[in-house]
């Protein structure tokens, strides 16, 4: 299965903020639609990614609040990013390396979406089911060949 096909079943909805965004602004769109990450972007150009992650680590650091600070003051400015064509095995491998969560999806320079450690997860599973499914039915109808 392929990143593109991943995203025409997720659909094209997209939320991203700003550098120059406040960091608890970002937080309350994460939480207000149930989303762990947004896409940072400057001058329409993918700049890096907020995620939860790096948020949780500004608290942390900050004496447990986020106060008025940027997302340029703690965003991930290199994110793994992935093309439409990848294979989700090999993208599935990439993110385990890099422990990443979510992976923008480029093509060339225009976002198309993210994708979820959740949603590479889910479709490695729907595959497999599929296949092992296949495999049974191919089995089942088969004739017996048990020697006598």
């Amino acid at each position: 299965m392929l990143l593109s096909e991943i995203l025409r079943i997720k659909g094209n909805t997209l939320y991203t903020t700003t550098p120059e965004g406040s960091a608890l602004d970002a937080v309350r769109v994460m939480t207000d639609n149930d989303i762990g990450s947004l896409v940072v972007m400057d001058h329409g150009r993918l700049a890096g990614m907020l995620t939860f992650r790096e948020v949780l680590a500004a608290i942390a650091s900050h004496g447990g609040a986020l106060g008025a600070m940027q997302v340029s003051e703690i965003y991930e400015r290199d994110p793994l990013t992935a093309a439409p064509g990848l294979d989700v095995m090999e993208l599935r491998g990439r993110m385990l390396e890099r422990h990443a969560r979510y992976v923008p999806v480029l093509d060339g320079a225009t976002l198309l979406g993210v994708v979820s450690f959740h949603d590479v997860a889910k479709a490695v599973y729907e595959e497999q089911s599929f296949e092992n499914r296949m495999l049974k039915s191919y089995i089942g109808d088969t004739p017996d060949v048990s020697v006598r």
